[in-house]
């Protein structure tokens, strides 16, 4: 955008002492020639002059966004990198090229926090301009190393433009409000906002923030606060519009998919059935984390709907400790048998389902027993996707002000735990399968495509672009710890589960065919491009903020700026003739 956009200065640049007067154009006519000529678009863009992107002039910088944490975390910044990119701001995937970092934080761990407050530092010794988000400010605001900074609350990102505004301009603004409707909280944002998404080929939709719990050692709860669920149907006409976009695979997330609807009189398998209804052939859904209360009375439910050939046969559940009395003390409301009893039916009424859960080492006043009592949990259950956590006590929770065990014994049983689960191979008597996979995305050494089966199971396939987004049938020739390898069955059928053509990667989702038009600059006119391109560029930003940002003072401003605009515009054209 910034590439294209041609700000006048002053009414000298449009017109200068050196033109010719309108009598001596008026002359000249009789010797003119007239004759169409094509003028290469790329070759007037370059010779165009555009503002420098260390000026002020909002909306003509490049921002560099990192995300941290969890999916719910990572939809937020998708959320704030469409916004920021449909106003014309320019994103970036190298940071040193950025004017602005907007940092977009986790505090679930101490490692996390750390890293965000190295990038804090980084940036201010490259006096790059800083904007932070998540749930690091939002749970603790007046933290020492963010004081003069600005902060975008985690249910304030659709106003993300308004805070990178003014903090190109060098004022610091925090915005940490919460959205409600008649005094009641909202799940967040509108769920139609313009967003990019990471992989285009994936939706991650939160379906509600914030959870039930009052876990002792939970620092996210602060940020997120109490349960807020969107209503079924904007959640089930975001997935409609996520599949018009070429989306194969979505992704439901919250702090608790569990507890989903508890706040608004509905339920999660209500949800999923009304989202099963719209999923095309060959697309798949993912269900993200729930803890075991909230799903122990849906039991029968769930595993009807993971079942589902268009829903993946995969959970993740949180077990967090094989010790009753560890559990007490993180006040996670549920006992081992419950976590059994959930984990024990669906292995039963769902075959070969993947259950993903996470295992907190050393909480405070874990005994050696206590230890050992999960080490059993998980030599049971063999789980194949196990996320390890030591404990690290977070600022303001109550397990930080309990006695804590020793680090170095903390470190012990994380190895301990660590070796258990790579004791075992979960995938290794899969050799010689046949699979149907959803091809989604790259590996990360680039050697691979990475392709999902029914059980969310990773599998790596060659890289032939003509699997990209697509669901093949493979032969399982090799195992690991955590994936398989799969060669293309022969005689195989490519099916293409996507009703539409996906976006590019970097493309703004849910923006209008009229302001994408606006963006590409429209097609012929009258008016000099330099001209034009900031007419197209003023325009485009208010019908953007028109829906959910202008009051009726910003809007009395951009109707004058335009109205002045038009007028000196027409003025100079009156001269030019």
């Amino acid at each position: 955008m910034s590439g294209s956009c041609n700000i006048p200065e002053d009414i000298e640049d449009i017109v200068s002492a050196h033109d010719f007067t309108p009598y001596d154009r008026q002359t000249a006519k009789k010797d003119v020639v007239p004759k169409a000529r094509r003028r290469s678009r790329f070759k007037q863009e370059e010779n165009e002059e555009a503002p420098s992107s260390d000026s002020n002039i909002p909306g003509i910088q490049t921002i560099w966004i990192k995300t941290w944490g969890c999916s719910h975390n990572n939809s937020d910044g998708e959320y704030m990198a469409g916004q920021l990119a449909a106003y014309g701001y320019r994103i970036t995937e190298n940071p040193s090229e950025a004017d602005l970092w907007l940092l977009n934080s986790c505090t679930v761990k101490s490692p996390a926090e750390d890293h965000f407050r190295n990038s804090i530092k980084k940036a201010q010794q490259e006096n790059k301009k800083v904007v932070l988000a998540g749930c690091v400010p939002q749970a603790q605001p007046r933290i020492d190393y963010i004081k003069g900074l600005s902060i975008i609350g985690v249910q304030q990102i659709d106003r993300v433009v308004e805070v990178v505004e003014e903090t190109v301009k060098g004022h610091a603004v925090r915005l940490l409000g919460q959205k409600k409707d008649n005094g009641k909280r909202l799940g967040g944002v509108r769920l139609d906002l313009p967003k990019i998404r990471k992989n285009p080929l994936i939706e991650i939709i939160s379906i509600n923030t914030g959870c039930l719990n009052a876990c002792t050692y939970c620092k996210t709860k602060h940020a997120r606060g109490d349960l807020a669920s969107y209503p079924v149907d904007e959640l089930v006409n975001r997935a409609k519009q996520s599949f018009q976009e070429g989306v194969c695979e979505i992704w439901l997330t919250s702090e608790d998919t569990g507890a989903y609807g508890r706040d608004i009189g509905t339920d999660l398998p209500t949800l999923l059935w009304r989202l099963v209804e719209v999923i095309p052939e060959g697309a798949m859904l993912r269900l993200g984390m729930t803890n075991p209360p909230y799903i122990l009375e849906h039991l029968e439910e769930m595993a009807k709907i993971l079942n589902h050939p268009r829903v993946y046969s995969f959970l993740h559940v949180p077990v967090q400790s094989g010790s009753d009395s560890v559990l007490m003390d993180m006040k996670r409301e549920y006992c081992v048998e419950d976590f059994k009893r959930v984990a024990s039916f669906l292995k039963e009424k769902v075959p070969g389902i993947t259950l993903a859960t996470d295992i907190i080492c050393g909480f405070p006043g874990e005994t050696d027993e206590d230890f050992q009592e999960t080490m059993k949990l998980v030599q049971e259950y063999k789980f194949p996707s196990l996320f390890i956590n030591q404990f690290y006590p977070r600022p303001g929770t109550p397990a930080a002000k309990m006695q804590q065990v020793p680090a170095h014994v903390k470190k012990q049983r994380t190895k301990e735990m660590s070796q258990l689960f790579h004791s075992y191979n979960p995938y290794e008597y899969k050799v010689g399968e046949r699979q149907h996979v959803l091809v989604t995305e790259e590996s990360f050494n680039s050697q691979y495509y990475v392709a999902h089966n029914k059980f969310y199971e990773q599998v790596l396939v060659p890289k032939n672009p003509t699997f990209m987004g697509k669901m093949i049938e493979v032969d399982i020739y090799e195992t690991g710890k955590h994936f398989m390898k799969g060669h293309p069955a022969s005689g195989m059928e490519i099916y293409t589960p996507s009703i539409a053509k996906p976006l590019a990667k970097g493309e703004v989702s849910g923006v209008t065919e009229e302001l994408k038009a606006i963006l590409q600059n429209g097609t012929g006119s009258h008016v000099p491009s330099a001209t034009k391109n900031m007419m197209d560029l003023l325009d485009f930003r208010a019908r953007l903020q028109l829906p959910w940002r202008l009051n009726d003072e910003r809007l009395k401003w951009m109707s004058l700026s335009l109205a002045i605009l038009v007028a000196v515009i027409t003025f100079s054209l009156e001269i030019f003739r």
